[in-house]
């Protein structure tokens, strides 16, 4: 070497021990210069290689570029002058070395040192430009020519930005900018990169997937084939063939979706992989240079150079560190990002080809499951997937260096630590047992809560609040029971937690100074081990995290991959090229079935359908009329025969299809617009009358299943779907039967018929009804799956076989039905701003789980257009009796007139007052002492490890150290210490945290209980479920873990600084600095992700909807061939999901990078620190205060994450105080105005200049009223619709209260005694009988007020006693939800039965609009005259024939009294009583 370079290679003199280092010349020319020469040739090819194989255009000229060029060449031309000089010297016979030669040729022709003045001044020149370039390098390039075209209107700033850029992920901070200044909206977010969307991804996946089963299903043919051939050459020996059959099948392997899954994503994970390899090793430098600085530090003569080039590799290490491990998380999140994506389209796209046995054997649930669930399992599991073999590396790293520096009694800490896993594993399984446990209660206080708030009103009406005020705390206790309990635990594991790493090296360090005198513990060993022990914290407990998280996602893997497999619908089952000519539809003996092995459900079927016919499908129910449909779609397995059906079809299934979606969007389902056309078909199909009630018109958002339609629009919404698709071919599944009579015939007249929209195009009709069949071409009658006779109407009545018996049965059911005639249905109409508040509302912050989603669009609160009487929901038939004359169209009302005001969310910081209100809640002492708590746990922890850096500062005589065992004695004590007060701390603070969640949720309840009936007409039932559920949820469980993480971070690194300013003063400067560009970074995090994260939650549960949506409506999806739409809208909906999610994921990226920036610069400062004021420092302090500094980036790092999940989750404080502050009611006693015991004793009524109205700002309901009831009268209450019959009855239970005016009974004015005194001394039978959850008993008598013989002898005297004493359990009979286990004339009689046993003065009876039974109401009637003949009773009527015989009759016309007198005189009077009597038939 010294040949070749004129002097010496190596020369540690003047390299290392002199305070003044350089390199030998040789070294510089030879190593430096020529590796990134070497670098750049080898890396050539591969870039060659690249630059062919992706077409990217041509170069740009940019200035950039220009000047990139240039200073390129000036380079160049130094490193040739370099050259040429070295030939001038050998002209001039100095012959300089060889190397002087190699250089800079190599580097000259690559793309170049230093005794003379030349090259003197060409090594700065060189040097000059090489920075420069570099600088220049780290812009990026405007595209190049002729490249893809980016044409997104919001693209990501990440596929324009630089190489540094990318690595600090600088291109996030405009967003983080943005957000912070205003709340970020759906506008402001970045469309997704193209390897990102669902368009891309899913087509891989399937790709791969696809390949999976063909290879999996060539290998299954090749087996068949072997076998055939053996069975060929043994003809006689059974057994042998068998069991070759056997021992094949075991070969066959199902397709692996695990493999479909690697081969699409394995490539892309194993990049960050690789990141993940290169952090492990990086994590262990660090505590190598801990140990070189602390030696430095002994080392009195060491050259200050040395420390700080080890302060700066510490720095320059940390730096490293974080980028490269922010890249690999990037890696780990984009790809569990995609794998979510591929799983959720894969899954979509399948559902639409399954064949429907298939479908059966998993709910809807369980699909819907599969893709929000196992999908998410599998996203989850990709950020510690790496953990699996980085876990075992760092255990073994870490163990390594561990022995190199205390020999084998590092043994005794590792033990320590296996031992903790097992603990700890106890405490998640107990804890996880818990949780089922609590999650059990929850569902039943909140199912409990749905029904209470359904039936609030009746709950008013009767007083009965306290009696379920007290069921619902009664569960809160139970759930608050098992909370606490998991408090217990969870502050055990915490306990452990905090402790592990301090027991260990206790244990370590005891072991290793006991063994021998001669080991000596010196702040090299001592901390050193420290900071490895810290490394070895997070994989141990991580691992068997790891495990578990496979464990279940290899579970959704299997369930996904089950799903996946499924049998398809066979697309060629149904012919659609070839068809006898004159024929749309032709069958020839076919047999169906509903699966593969199912038996058939149609067998020889044979059918000729000419073009344009109109046939009939009749038959008795389940004989195949819907399945003969189902299999012209292909929808059926086809076990024989041909089926086939020419051009496009339209279907109308059964139970109508409706998409939550606009009323026209329903209709149009992707036609394109044609306002003439779209108009005819309403006209058509009856909707015209429909669209003025609805409140948007066809604009009006459609509701999931329908929700806000009642079953004849979806019918007939479903029907003009099919007419307007304008197909050739119509499959109408008994569209009919939803409709009532009159409607039927219109819609048979104007689409159907001979004569209807749809004449001239192909059409069969399953049908019902035996009016519309003498009008059809053909009729086909099937029984048991059988065609068992064809024709036309005439035909088949002169055979007079099946189909003439079956006319026969139903046509005197037909009779019955014509007469039922009245006037077109009121239908009932629920307002749409409800539906969407309440889906704004679950999609609030995570979404709820699908179920619990579709219980409360079942409450959605149904308001009828008058404001407040109950809506008049039941069927058409039971309107019969009604009579009442067609009332006008109620005037359309403005749109913007919303009943159901939008909710408000939160947007912006939180304000300082609810942290207030928490700690309130919580008891400000408990807060108090909590924080003092923390203090004295990190004075604790400080402690010991001041401790442990003064004894290893102790001096050692004769090679060993004296008073260990003192030594050890006292770090164990104030470590224990330390572990006692966590323990202590965390028990309270869970302690205070249900506290505070048991005070929050009692007052919620109680003003809910008192909150006036308005307050409930007017909020949707969902939202204040959501209160109940979701709210109290992050209160219960969210919130304190939350706030013990954040004080844990706090003080841990509120204690780092306090360590390291004490070791070094000097250190005080930096901290401001360093602090405020921490606070910068955390407030630009909290704002941006708070919203990416509520955007991100809101635009997730619509993938899980439609997706269920699909599910329902697939075979209507197949019949218009719309699937390709609908994978399109559901890729929409993921890419508009990942759209926010990838935001989110990044801000993560940005915030880790810059805080644990802040963290590297505290080590770099701490030990740079140290360097400088190495002479008046001791070992112990150094090693301390560095160690510490290396924990705190990760302290800082969860400090900002929980201070933002703080800040998301106490505004659900805020949301609750908010529902607990809203007004109530007057109070429900009034100590000193309480009626007598036996009030009311004559039942007299007075009204006095009553007016009364429903809400501030709408108009009265009732006008000065003045009368007066006797004390034992029966009045009947009569009037139309929205006279204010109800609100009479309202006011005397003070829903209402009065606007002016006042009621009095007996004497006593109604509105100076408490709520519960008066509403316990009225009785009603309400309009809606209201039934509870529980037993009948509790259904009586909620207060256990009577006995049990009291009860029966109501039971008794309301005709129930019969149905009840027949129930094994008697009175404890439980009754379901809503009490749908009772017919609705039991429920009724169940009112009654609670009327009779309360039994007061006065009663009121809010007649049911819909008849239920007459029988029943006869025995209402009769019950009435016998036991209440000698009370008052106010009847509020609807059929008149049950008042006729009543004291008076008041009759009401728009809020006043219009007449009030004997039913003989106001029919003598021939006035508005008359006039309805007339209707009726009574006159």
């Amino acid at each position: 070497m010294e040949v070749f370079c004129g002097s010496r290679f190596w020369d540690s003199n003047l390299s290392i021990h002199t305070d003044n280092p350089d390199l030998t010349p040789c070294f510089q020319n030879t190593i430096l210069a020529w590796i990134p020469s070497i670098y750049l040739w080898t890396a050539l090819p591969f870039y060659l290689l690249y630059l062919k194989r992706s077409k990217r255009g041509y170069i740009v000229l940019s200035v950039l570029s220009r000047f990139k060029t240039l200073f390129g060449v000036l380079l160049w031309c130094v490193s040739w002058a370099d050259l040429f000089y070295s030939f001038h010297e050998l002209l001039q016979s100095r012959t300089p070395p060889p190397v002087y030669f190699v250089t800079p040729l190599i580097v000259g022709i690559t793309m170049g040192h230093v005794n003379e003045r030349f090259r003197f001044a060409t090594f700065y020149i060189y040097f000059a430009l090489i920075i420069i370039e570099l600088i220049l390098s780290c812009f990026k390039e405007k595209p190049p020519f002729f490249s893809p075209v980016n044409t997104d209107p919001n693209p990501s700033p990440e596929l324009t930005s630089g190489f540094l850029s990318r690595l600090t992920f600088w291109w996030f901070t405009s967003m983080a900018i943005l957000g912070y200044k205003r709340p970020l909206e759906d506008k402001d977010l970045w469309s997704l990169n193209e390897d990102d969307t669902s368009k891309s991804i899913v087509q891989q996946l399937s790709k791969e997937w696809d390949k999976e089963k063909a290879e999996c299903k060539q290998k299954e043919d090749v087996t068949y084939r072997k076998k055939s051939n053996h069975v060929l050459n043994h003809v006689g020996d059974g057994p042998e063939e068998a069991e070759v059959l056997i021992r094949d099948k075991k070969h066959n392997r199902k397709p692996s979706f695990l493999k479909a899954l690697l081969r699409t994503f394995g490539p892309y994970f194993l990049i960050g992989s690789f990141f993940k390899l290169i952090q492990d090793l990086l994590s262990f430098v660090n505590p190598q240079l801990l140990s070189v600085l602390i030696s430095f530090i002994k080392n009195k003569d060491a050259p200050a150079w040395w420390g700080f080039l080890i302060a700066a590799l510490m720095f320059t290490c940390a730096v490293l560190q974080t980028l490269i491990l922010h890249q690999h998380f990037q890696y780990c999140f984009v790809t569990g990002m995609r794998l979510r994506t591929g799983i959720t389209g894969v899954i979509y796209r399948k559902s639409l080809v399954i064949t429907n046995s298939a479908k059966r054997s998993s709910t809807v649930g369980e699909i819907v499951n599969l893709m929000s669930v196992d999908a998410q399992r599998f996203m989850d599991l990709m950020t510690f997937l790496n953990m699996l073999w980085s876990a075992p590396l760092q255990i073994f790293l870490a163990l390594y260096f561990l022995w190199q520096a205390l020999g084998p009694s590092v043994l005794a800490g590792v033990a320590v630590m296996v031992l903790l896993i097992p603990f700890n594993s106890a405490i998640a399984m107990k804890t996880r047992a818990f949780q089922v446990e609590q999650m059990r209660y929850k569902d039943s206080r909140i199912k409990l809560m749905n029904e209470i708030l359904g039936g609030i009103k009746v709950l008013k009406l009767y007083a009965w609040e306290p009696s379920f005020s007290e069921k619902v705390l009664e569960i809160r206790r139970n759930e608050l029971r098992v909370l606490k309990k998991s408090a217990y635990l969870n502050s055990l594991s915490t306990f452990a937690w905090i402790s592990a790493p301090f027991l260990v090296a206790l244990t370590t360090f005891a072991v290793y100074v006991s063994v021998d005198e001669n080991n000596i513990l010196d702040a090299e060993k001592a901390f050193v081990s420290l900071s490895l022990f810290n490394i070895l914290k997070f994989p141990l407990n991580m691992l068997p995290q790891v495990i578990s998280n496979i464990a279940q996602t290899s579970v959704s893997l299997k369930r996904i991959q089950q799903f996946l497999s499924h049998d398809e619908l066979d697309p060629n089952c149904v012919e659609t090229k070839v068809i006898a000519p004159g024929y749309t539809i032709s069958v020839k003996n076919a047999t169906f079935s509903w699966g593969k092995d199912l038996k058939p459900s149609l067998k020889d079927i044979n059918l000729l359908v000419p073009n344009g016919a109109l046939v009939a499908i009749v038959g008795h129910v389940g004989c195949g009329k819907s399945s003969l449909v189902s299999a012209l779609l292909g929808e059926m397995e086809k076990l024989e025969g041909e089926v086939a059906v020419k051009g496009s079809v339209a279907y109308v299934p059964q139970q109508a299809w409706i998409q939550n979606a606009t009323l026209k969007d329903n209709i149009l389902f992707g036609q394109a617009p044609n306002e003439q056309k779209y108009q005819n078909v309403l006209e058509a199909c009856a909707l015209k009358t429909d669209l003025e009630v609805l409140p948007g018109g066809d604009q009006t958002e459609i509701g999931e299943k329908g929700i806000n339609l009642s079953g004849g629009q979806r019918q007939r919404v479903s029907l003009a779907r099919a007419v307007f698709s304008n197909s050739d071919v119509y499959l109408l599944d008994d569209p009919l039967s939803a409709v009532d009579s009159h409607v039927a015939k219109h819609i048979f007249d104007k689409v159907i018929g001979p004569d209807g929209v749809l004449k001239g195009k192909t059409r069969i009709l399953v049908t019902h009804g035996i009016g519309f069949l003498p009008q059809v071409d053909h009729i086909i009658v099937l029984v048991d799956g059988k065609i068992s006779e064809m024709g036309s109407y005439q035909d088949l009545l002169k055979q007079n076989k099946a189909f003439a018996e079956f006319l026969r049965n139903y046509a005197l059911d037909e009779d019955i039905e014509e007469d039922e005639l009245t006037m077109v249905e009121e239908e009932e109409v629920l307002l749409a701003e409800d539906t969407l508040s309440i889906h704004t509302d679950l999609a609030d912050n995570e979404p709820v789980t699908n179920e619990a989603r579709k219980q409360f669009l079942r409450q959605l609160s149904v308001i009828s257009s008058e404001g407040g009487e109950c809506p008049n929901k039941m069927s058409t038939k039971r309107r019969v009796y009604e009579k009442k004359p067609a009332e006008p169209p109620l005037p359309r009302k403005n749109p913007n007139e919303k009943l159901i005001q939008a909710e408000t969310t939160e947007t912006g910081t939180v304000k300082l007052t609810v942290f207030w209100q928490y700690m309130k809640a919580v008891s400000p002492v408990i807060s108090l002492a909590i924080c003092f708590l923390y203090c004295c746990q990190n004075a604790a922890s400080i402690g010991a490890n001041v401790w442990l850096s003064d004894w290893t500062n102790e001096p050692v005589i004769n090679g060993t150290q004296h008073n260990t065992s003192m030594r050890i004695g006292v770090y164990a004590a104030l470590g224990l210490l330390q572990g006692l007060i966590v323990l202590v701390s965390s028990f309270t603070l869970a302690m205070g945290g249900i506290n505070a969640a048991r005070t929050l949720h009692a007052a919620l309840l109680e003003n809910k209980f008192r909150t006036p009936q308005s307050f409930y007409d007017t909020t949707p039932t969902g939202r204040i479920i959501n209160r109940f559920s979701k709210d109290i949820y992050v209160i219960d469980e969210v919130i304190p873990p939350t706030i013990l993480m954040f004080l844990g971070t706090f003080f841990t690194s509120l204690s780092t600084m306090i360590v390291i300013i004490a070791s070094t003063p000097l250190f005080a400067v930096v901290i401001v600095p360093l602090a405020i560009l921490y606070f910068f970074v955390q407030r630009f995090y909290v704002a941006t992700s708070r919203q990416l994260k509520r955007l991100e939650s809101v635009s997730r549960s619509p993938i899980y909807s439609h997706f269920s949506e699909t599910i329902s409506g697939a075979s209507v999806i197949r019949a218009y061939r719309r699937e390709k739409s609908f994978v399109d809208i559901s890729d929409l909906k993921v890419d508009e999901n990942q759209k926010s999610y990838y935001p989110g994921i990044a801000s993560n990226r940005w915030l880790g990078i810059r805080v644990e920036f802040v963290g590297n610069c505290i080590v770099l400062f701490a030990a740079l620190f140290a360097v400088i004021g190495k002479n008046s420092l001791n070992a112990g302090l150094v090693g301390l205060s560095v160690s510490y500094a290396l924990q705190v980036t990760l302290s800082l790092n969860w400090m900002v994450r929980m201070t933002s999940d703080l800040e998301t989750n106490i505004v659900a404080v805020e949301r609750i105080k908010e529902y607990s502050e809203t007004e109530t009611e007057a109070p429900w006693v009034i100590e000193d105005k309480s009626p007598p015991e036996d009030w009311p004793s004559k039942g007299e009524l007075e009204f006095v200049n009553y007016s009364v109205r429903y809400r501030k700002g709408l108009d009265l309901v009732l006008k000065d009223l003045n009368l007066q009831v006797h004390g034992g009268e029966k009045i009947g209450i009569v009037g139309r619709t929205g006279a204010g019959k109800s609100s009479m009855t309202l006011c005397l239970f003070r829903i209402l209260e009065a606007a002016k005016g006042e009621i009095k009974i007996d004497g006593v004015r109604i509105s100076e005694i408490g709520l519960h005194d008066l509403r316990s001394r009225l009785t009603i039978i309400p309009q809606d009988p209201v039934l509870f959850s529980g037993t009948l008993r509790m259904n009586l008598d909620p207060f256990n007020k009577y006995s049990d013989e009291e009860i029966w002898k109501a039971l008794e005297l309301s005709h129930l006693k019969r149905f009840v004493s027949s129930q094994p359990s008697m009175l404890e009979y439980e009754c379901s939800e809503g009490g749908e286990n009772l017919s609705v004339g039991q429920r009724q009689l169940v009112c009654l039965a609670r009327a009779l046993l309360r039994k007061t003065r006065i009663l009121i009876l809010d007649e049911a609009t819909a008849a239920i039974d007459l029988e029943t109401d006869d025995l209402i009637q009769m019950t009435i005259r016998t036991q209440f003949e000698d009370c008052t009773v106010l009847t509020i009527a609807h059929r008149l024939n049950t008042i006729m015989d009543y004291t008076r009759i008041l009759v009401l016309d728009n809020g006043t009294i219009a007449e009030f007198d004997t039913p003989a005189n106001l029919i003598a009077s021939k006035g508005i009583f008359y006039s309805m009597a007339k209707d009726a038939g009574l006159a």
